[in-house]
């Protein structure tokens, strides 16, 4: 992520009162940013495919990192990722703090109490948000939105807004238009690429 934030930096006139500005704002949120990219990079060696750039804070993964799969353009709040099956997001997905993906549970009724496992797959634009908990063979739709504190047993469609535990469909759906790209409101990546900087 580091290279290309280099590569795509705002670059004002060198010594002007714009560069000061932006080299200290730099300084200032680079601890943040190389956490991010310290744990990304930790993670991709254990085998998650991580794409750039998106950002990862500080959060619990348990179980087998190459069933991770991240897409560009990704916000990972502060959150649980159980890996007993794959976890797949997309891109320019938000996962805000305290969010639960839970790929295991167990059968009840089970004598031995069995490991019951499921992929979570949360498509590109989804917003998942605090306190959210997704339990094991969850499908989140392109562009759903899963309400604060719910708790999704069930697919969600694309699109749609999930409120609740359990949670259930609102009457009404997300914009299909949607551009908008998480990373743009962090900081630390601001820092680096202006007001008006794109990400691709």
């Amino acid at each position: 992520m580091l290279k290309w934030l280099w590569t795509n930096r705002e670059r004002p006139l060198l010594g002007s009162k714009q560069w000061w500005k932006v080299w200290a704002k730099r300084a200032l949120t680079a601890p943040r940013l190389l956490g991010a990219i310290r744990r990304q990079t930790a993670l991709r060696r254990r085998g998650a495919q991580i794409q750039s750039p998106s950002f990862m804070a500080p959060s619990v993964v348990n179980g087998n990192p190459a069933r991770l799969e991240i897409g560009a353009g990704s916000f990972v709040g502060r959150v649980e990722i159980h890996l007993h099956d794959r976890i797949q997001i997309g891109r320019n997905v938000v996962l805000n703090d305290g969010v639960r993906l839970l790929t295991g549970s167990h059968d009840v009724n089970d004598p031995n109490f069995k490991l019951l496992t499921g992929p979570i797959v949360i498509g590109d634009y989804a917003w998942i948000a605090m306190g959210a908990v997704l339990l094991p063979g969850v499908m989140v739709g392109e562009g759903a939105v899963v309400g604060a504190d719910a708790v999704v047993s069930k697919d969600v469609p694309d699109y749609t807004i999930m409120v609740g535990n359990p949670a259930r469909p609102l009457n009404k759906t997300r914009n299909r238009q949607l551009r908008y790209q998480p990373l743009r409101g962090l900081a630390s990546v601001e820092a680096w690429l202006g007001r008006d900087g794109i990400i691709e």
